[in-house]
């Protein structure tokens, strides 16, 4: 399958933490591909980097030995992150923040997009399920704010990668009791300015952050949209599509395709 010419791959280097035996993907093999993090949230700046996520697919007769192809495959300057098809749906299912984004972006945030990719789309809220979401999104905004305690603010570099967690915290929060009471995932932040002075200012004050979680615990425990477990059949049926797709039966002893 060929990615078309109308939204382009960009080239994927070689990535550093990837087995030796598996090659980067080739464009064929990038199902769906777009700019992630600050720019898809609209808390990006003039020194913000461009984050790039992804999925794949491995030639489906690279799973039939006994080495198994890297599941994932990380570049840094510029930095994109590509999973291989199987492992993306195992994170979207557990509701993974990062990794469930590359469904929801903007039309414009897309750089490539083939026909199974937007099948995946079109799919995107068989991934959901209340638990997953409150665990997920309030754990990483939890994680966010563990760090923030660690972190010495009087060292200027150090404050403003405390900042930085501040704005993940809030952010987190914001879109995962969005999610928890109306279904959809909305990237973009509502009110950018809000982020970033409440970032800055529970960089400085933590305790700040104490009571934006309880409300959003509270929120959680209030019934919300979302089902109780994810329905896993659309991704399984998706997912032997995808290797049916990529599949190329191996030559037998005359050299000729096998049947």
């Amino acid at each position: 399958m060929t990615v078309p010419t109308a939204t382009p791959t960009p080239a994927t280097p070689a990535p550093a933490t990837a087995a030796p035996r598996t090659p980067a993907p080739g464009p064929g093999q990038v199902l769906l591909s777009g700019i992630v993090g600050s720019t898809a949230y609209g808390l990006a700046h003039a020194g913000s980097d461009l984050d790039r996520l992804g999925l794949f697919a491995v030639p489906t007769e690279e799973l039939h030995g006994l080495d198994r192809p890297a599941e994932s495959q990380v570049t840094t300057e510029p930095d994109i992150t590509l999973h291989e098809a199987a492992k993306w749906c195992r994170l979207a299912l557990g509701c993974n923040p990062t990794a469930s984004e590359l469904v929801w972006l903007p039309d414009e945030l897309y750089e490539a997009r083939t026909p199974l990719g937007d099948e995946l789309i079109g799919i995107r809220t068989s991934f959901l399920s209340a638990k997953a979401v409150r665990g997920s999104y309030l754990g990483y905004a939890q994680q966010q704010f563990r760090k923030l305690l660690t972190r010495d603010t009087t060292v200027p570099a150090t404050r403003a990668r405390a900042a930085k967690h501040a704005r993940h915290l809030v952010r987190l929060v914001d879109q995962g009791v969005r999610l928890h009471e109306t279904g959809e995932v909305v990237l973009r932040v509502d009110d950018p300015e809000r982020v970033r002075d409440l970032g800055i200012r529970i960089a400085d004050r933590p305790d700040l952050a104490v009571g934006l979680l309880a409300a959003a615990e509270h929120r959680f425990a209030r019934p919300g949209v979302l089902p109780s477990a994810p329905d896993a059949a659309p991704a399984e049926a998706w997912l032997r599509r995808v290797r049916a797709a990529h599949y190329t039966p191996p030559a037998g002893p005359d050299g000729t395709a096998a049947r």
